[in-house]
Parts: structure tokens; C-alpha cells; sequence
């Protein structure tokens, strides 16, 4: 397992944009796919992003297609959440994922058990 922590989350106005990262820690960050999820008060964790342990794929779900970056550094350690033309239904927790598994699984929410899970960020985005 890694451990993951996030950062860059804050309070944005409606068409802004803010940078997620989450640094993991571990030797073996770059055999892991990596995923953005959320969760907004009331409704269920939902997928975001997702890229491949090589970077050469990735997934959005449609609510931020065009809108999100999703990109790694695996010198690094480090995932990054690009976030362009926020929006209020946007506004949510963020957690960083990272699983032995498919970024097309972890679109459709197949996530191992073993997954580990970051601690979250708080998304604001203000009308």
C-alpha cells in the first residue's frame, strides 16, 4: 500500500480554477493507477479521473470532461487534478485513489479492497 495526502483545495468562484495534488509516499507509486474522487454532503464517493500507472491513459467521467486534467509525475510521487471552469455542483471533497487495478475499472467503480485512499480536500466553489 501507499499513503496519500492531499492538497490545494480551497474556495474558488464559479469559473475559476484550482490545482489538486496528492503526494504518495512508496517505492512502488509508479506501478499504480491513480484516481480523483468525490463526495458531496448527502451523496454518495463518485468517480472524477483516473490514469493509468504509465500516464498514457486516462479516464473522466462526463461531469468534467473538457474541464479536468488528470496528470502524474512519477518521479515525483505525485498526481495532479487540474481544475478549469468550476462550477458550484463541483464543490465537494476530493480524495486521491491509487489501486492495482485499470483506470477504465476504477471509472466504473471497480475498486480493490486493497485500494488506498487519501484523506480528502475540500472543494469550494461559490456562485
Amino acid at each position: 500500500q501507499v499513503q496519500l495526502v492531499e492538497s490545494g483545495g480551497g474556495l474558488v468562484q464559479a469559473g475559476g480554477s484550482l490545482r489538486l495534488s496528492c503526494a504518495a509516499s512508496g517505492r512502488t507509486f509508479g506501478r499504480y493507477t491513480m484516481g480523483w474522487f468525490r463526495q458531496a454532503p448527502g451523496k454518495e464517493r463518485e468517480f472524477v479521473a483516473a490514469i493509468s500507472w504509465s500516464g498514457s491513459t486516462t479516464y473522466y467521467a462526463d461531469s468534467v470532461k473538457g474541464r479536468f486534467t488528470i496528470s502524474r509525475d512519477n518521479a515525483k510521487n505525485t498526481i495532479y487534478l487540474q481544475m478549469n471552469s468550476l462550477k458550484p455542483e463541483d464543490t465537494a471533497v476530493y480524495y486521491c485513489a491509487a489501486a492495482l487495478t485499470t483506470a477504465q475499472g476504477m471509472a466504473v467503480m471497480r475498486i480493490p479492497d486493497s485500494a488506498s485512499w487519501g484523506q480528502g480536500t475540500q472543494v469550494t466553489v461559490s456562485s
